[in-house]
């Protein structure tokens, strides 16, 4: 009986994202994630101690536990957890990206498939000096974004990559 040959791991891409990013993950966090939960959180204690005391006793713990707690995990786990799983990678055939942190995903696109480069800033990121590049592919399975990279960086990748797809032979179809 023959054993199974061993099928080859996927090797995460070279390049991590600019170390500012945590700070705009952790502002994202901040504004879009556990600080409405905090201020959930207070509103509701606030309206608690003004209208029915009573419950703050059982509400107080019950706010900690569901709303506070996750909020202040979250804000402090996902940046960090974040910027360990994003990086990228530019080869000579394809373009490679690794990100999420909750649910990883890894999207491997040829630049014999590069459609158009766009490089994005948001105000936000705009404050941390960071940009997002965006690889549009003819797949039907997404793009290839690669966020968290200084704007230098991005501008250089997307000529990068554009340089590249042109020079990569398209596929025959």
């Amino acid at each position: 009986m023959s054993m199974p040959t061993p099928r080859p791991r996927l090797r995460d891409p070279l390049h991590g994202v600019d170390p500012r990013a945590r700070r705009w993950w952790t502002t994202q966090a901040l504004l879009l994630v556990s600080g409405p939960m905090v201020l959930t959180a207070a509103a509701l204690l606030v309206l608690s101690l003004l209208f029915f005391p009573g419950a703050l006793p059982w509400l107080g713990p019950l706010l900690l536990v569901t709303l506070v707690l996750p909020a202040l995990g979250y804000v402090w786990a996902m940046p960090r957890w974040r910027y360990r799983t994003h990086a990228w990678e530019l080869g000579e055939r394809a373009v490679y990206a690794a990100s999420g942190w909750f649910w990883r995903r890894r999207r491997i696109a040829p630049l014999s498939r590069v459609q158009t480069v766009d490089t994005v800033r948001g105000p936000l990121q705009q404050v941390f000096g960071l940009a997002t590049v965006t690889v549009t592919t003819a797949s039907t399975a997404g793009d290839v974004r690669i966020a968290g990279l200084s704007d230098a960086d991005a501008r250089e990748l997307a000529r990068r990559i554009g340089d590249a797809a042109q020079l990569v032979p398209g596929d025959a179809a």
